[in-house]
């Protein structure tokens, strides 16, 4: 069996899940706080991957990357960037397609938070950006643990957008759930099989740390 798959699966969700915590922290504290007459419409773009099928969204990110239209053009042209078939391509698709598995949980749970602890913060001379990181984000930790587990699970599991982006390139573009396909398809399927079980496994154990740290199973294992 190629572990090829598995190492390039692995790549593509640590780096996609370490952008989305970086992109959807502000974006979540924007959308749990915000009263602009615009938030609806910025959560519903944000949400629209949960319903939207991947083969839709990766068809629109495959033309808009593609040299042949303007903005794909513009940056191989001016920046020698080709995102189709590429790693880079994958992870942009990978971030839009999970963006809502990690902006919805710590919405969430910074929405639940009271208007106390806020208030408190910027009497004591806190700034908002210090008030996020130093107050709040602290006391949202199960909610911070569930998106980057479920954004990392979900980009592990991904087949529609990365094949429309990234196509099948081997060590390049070829994740675990393209060689899932094309092993079914060449009907070797003791390799798919091995591929499934591994993913099966991976998403087990990464789902079950969640509900044992949120739960606090562990802790009261340890004690």
């Amino acid at each position: 069996m190629d572990w090829g798959p598995i190492i390039l699966t692995a790549k593509l969700a640590l780096v996609t899940t370490v952008i989305l915590l970086v992109v959807s922290i502000p974006l979540a504290y924007w959308l749990a706080y915000s009263k602009s007459r615009i938030k609806p419409v910025v959560e519903t773009l944000v949400s629209m991957p949960l319903v939207l099928p991947p083969t839709v969204l990766g068809f629109y990110l495959l033309m808009a990357f593609s040299p042949g239209n303007a903005f794909g053009s513009w940056l191989q042209d001016w920046f020698g960037i080709r995102l189709i078939f590429s790693f880079s391509g994958l992870v942009i698709g990978s971030v839009i397609y999970s963006l809502p598995f990690m902006v919805n949980p710590i919405q969430s749970g910074l929405a639940s938070l009271p208007a106390s602890l806020t208030e408190a913060s910027y009497v004591l001379g806190k700034s908002k950006i210090k008030t996020l990181y130093k107050v709040l984000l602290p006391n949202i930790k199960p909610s911070l643990l569930t998106g980057i587990v479920l954004a990392f699970a979900h980009t592990v599991g991904e087949f529609g957008v990365v094949l429309m982006i990234g196509g099948n390139i081997p060590e390049k573009t070829k994740v675990v759930s393209i060689a899932i396909y094309d092993e079914v398809e060449a009907l070797n399927y003791s390799n798919a099989h091995m591929y499934s079980l591994i993913l099966i496994i991976i998403t087990f154990i990464v789902l079950l740390s969640v509900y044992l740290i949120n739960g606090g199973y562990l802790k009261r294992f340890w004690r």
